[in-house]
């Protein structure tokens, strides 16, 4: 058989495989969070999450509310320099982003069954 056709074929297949997966997977919240980071970020997301009273003073100065954090929480980096990941029963993670043009970083205790935001300061 020669080459072009060999390659028609494989062509022809990998197109079909590549729409059935898009039919099966298009609907469906599937998520690539491969990476320390996405991991983290995304496992706080999912928990129920608490504010301590500093937190929520320190957002009410800021002129902003709890969904701030939630996008912080989407589109901030997690600094693992900066974070307690020794601990055994509740690691805390420092996160870092922009929201409406102010640097913010917060402190999240991230325990098993909840996370906490413990504090919310300007990045320096």
């Amino acid at each position: 058989m020669k080459f072009i056709y060999r390659l028609g074929f494989y062509l022809g297949g990998f197109t079909i495989g590549l729409i059935i997966l898009f039919f099966f997977l298009g609907g469906k919240k599937t998520s690539c969070d491969y990476g320390p980071e996405a991991r983290t970020l995304k496992n706080i997301r999912i928990k129920p999450r608490l504010f301590s009273e500093e937190s929520i003073i320190s957002l009410s100065e800021k002129g902003l509310d709890t969904s701030a954090i939630a996008t912080l929480l989407r589109k901030g980096s997690v600094l693992f320099s900066e974070s307690n990941t020794k601990l055994d029963s509740c690691k805390q993670y420092v996160i870092e982003g922009t929201i409406s043009d102010t640097n913010l970083k917060i402190r999240v205790e991230n325990c098993e069954e909840q996370a906490t935001v413990l504090k919310v300061y300007n990045a320096d």
